[in-house]
């Protein structure tokens, strides 16, 4: 007989903490990085609160938001979501650069360091969030169950105290690497200074890419190279792109009927389609701007919304306006301008768009268009005008 080996028994290989000695894991890349994503996180939220507040004025707010100039918007927004598309690559970068931080040991080396990495994790955190919510929200993909708009504003602040303390615990080391010629950069090895160079052109020219082939759907000139970005200028109906469409807002031509402007105001009045299209026409060059990037300048036709607002009994220059649309439901099925939109020559009841009646998608019978607004708040398939 012969005798059977026993069967070696398999043993895991001990655990060890990854060696992370990769060239460029350094305090000069992370703060040459890390300045172009604070100047990006800084128009990101100063473009922001300029989007919010349009969106959602405070009521001392409202008379003083300013009409003019009439691209004001579109610049804003349009540089708020190219300089966060390019973020997600400076953040990427600024991430690669510092991981390896995330594996020293101890992790906690004090009260202080413990501080400090907390707010080190709340500012990945809020960082990571930010950008990716926002490429989300401008591709209409909600996979969360909260409203986009009030989390994004409030972890925008969270985001913001979280970079200014992290430059102030990190004062010291971003001041010895700020250049070149700084006391820490210096100390580093000298031929990491190509690698360096290469890592940065390289992001450098994936932002350019990004930038080029995104900023198209505000940028007209550059529509022809609009080839990430969700939406295209000149794609919709009559030649303009459509956010919400008459179906997904519960309106059709069924349910218009014999469809009625109604004036609230000390002299109400109700006008027709007809009775509205004999009132003076004007015509009026504008750009509508919406919060997800994209924005076109269109001709418009319609009725002057100072003159309906007269019409009604409103005192000229004092009177701001509730608008409400036919639309089932929606955040913005009812709005309100202050008295300068409301006041200015440009705003208007259109009911054209490119010289052609307004589509329903476009919100025939009766839309706003105010310069310097968020498309959300030009309202669609208007039926009720109240002068306040």
């Amino acid at each position: 007989m012969t005798s059977r080996m026993p069967r070696p028994r398999f043993a895991p290989p001990p655990f060890r903490p990854p060696v992370l000695s990769g060239r460029l894991h350094d305090a000069r890349t992370a703060t040459a990085v890390g300045r172009w994503l604070g100047a990006a996180f800084a128009v990101c939220f100063a473009t922001g609160l300029v989007s919010h507040y349009l969106q959602h004025p405070p009521g001392w707010l409202a008379d003083l938001l300013p009409s003019r100039p009439v691209w004001g918007y579109r610049l804003s927004q349009g540089l708020h979501i190219a300089t966060g598309l390019a973020a997600i690559v400076l953040l990427l970068v600024k991430l690669w650069a510092v991981y390896p931080r995330l594996f020293v040991w101890p992790p906690v080396r004090s009260v202080r360091h413990a501080l400090e990495r907390l707010s080190v994790a709340v500012l990945v955190a809020t960082a990571v969030f930010q950008v990716f919510s926002g490429l989300l929200n401008i591709a209409e993909w909600y996979p969360w169950p909260f409203s986009f708009v009030p989390v994004h504003f409030a972890v925008a602040w969270i985001a913001a105290g979280s970079i200014l303390l992290h430059i102030a615990v990190k004062a010291p080391e971003i001041r010895a690497h700020w250049g070149r010629r700084s006391p820490g950069t210096r100390e580093l090895p000298a031929e990491d200074v190509r690698d360096r160079r290469s890592l940065l052109l390289g992001m450098g020219a994936a932002v350019g890419v990004v930038t080029l082939t995104t900023v198209g759907q505000t940028l007209t000139p550059l529509k022809a190279l609009d080839l990430l970005a969700p939406r295209h200028p000149d794609h919709g109906p009559q030649g303009l792109p459509v956010n919400r469409t008459a179906a997904a807002a519960g309106v059709s031509e069924r349910g218009l009927g014999e469809w009625r402007l109604e004036v609230v105001g000390p002299r109400p009045c109700t006008l027709t389609l007809d009775a509205l299209r004999a009132l003076p026409q004007t015509h009026a060059r504008l750009p509508i701007a919406c919060v997800e990037g994209w924005s076109v300048a269109a001709d418009w036709a319609g009725i002057r919304v100072r003159e309906l607002i007269q019409r009604a009994g409103g005192r000229p220059g004092t009177a701001a306006l509730r608008v409400t649309s036919l639309e089932v439901s929606g955040a913005y099925r009812v709005m309100e301008m202050g008295a300068d939109y409301a006041e200015d020559p440009l705003t208007l009841l259109a009911l054209t768009l490119n010289g052609q009646t307004l589509s329903l998608d476009h919100g025939f019978p009766a839309r706003i268009i105010a310069p310097n607004r968020p498309g959300v708040l030009q309202t669609k398939w208007v039926h009720r005008l109240e002068v306040l």
